[in-house]
């Protein structure tokens, strides 16, 4: 019996994917727990239409992320850290104070998380930081760092 999974089934398939199950174990455990629906015309109509809609959204999602990263490009963001004798900081810059840093002054909201520094910055001057805004799409922050 054909089925269409709604959810991951190990040694079976992954959510979405249409596969073959024996009529018991489909209709014993499949349907039973709700993890799989009747491969008909309707379910697979049904299917297409929302793999469809899941592409589009995607594509938007990836077009709104090429639009940041080109914002990005041109735009710098100044963060302050105290120093001492000779410009040797105290401490260092991390993703939240950038974060912080890039809301206050560009008004822009940028996950901490998706930041990809290597290890905090701990020198003056500029700096880029790599921020992941989708799997596909890298924009690139410029980050100053002075004394206060």
């Amino acid at each position: 019996m054909k089925v269409i999974l709604l959810e991951d089934v190990k040694s079976l398939g992954k959510k979405g994917e249409v596969v073959t199950a024996s009529d018991s174990y489909a209709r014993n455990v499949l349907f039973a727990k709700k993890l799989a629906l009747e491969a008909n015309n309707k379910n697979l109509n049904d299917l297409k239409l929302k793999n469809k809609h899941q592409e589009k959204v995607e594509e938007e999602n990836l077009e709104a992320a090429k639009e940041l990263a080109k914002k990005l490009e041109g735009l710098k963001v100044e963060v302050k850290i105290k120093t001492g004798k000779g410009g040797k900081a105290f401490g260092s810059v991390s993703t939240k104070e950038i974060s912080a840093a890039a809301k206050d002054q560009l008004n822009l909201e940028l996950d901490k998380k998706k930041m990809q520094l290597e290890e905090p910055i701990k020198s003056l001057g500029a700096h880029e930081v790599p921020i992941r805004l989708h799997s596909k799409v890298t924009g690139i922050l410029q980050v100053h760092v002075s004394t206060e």
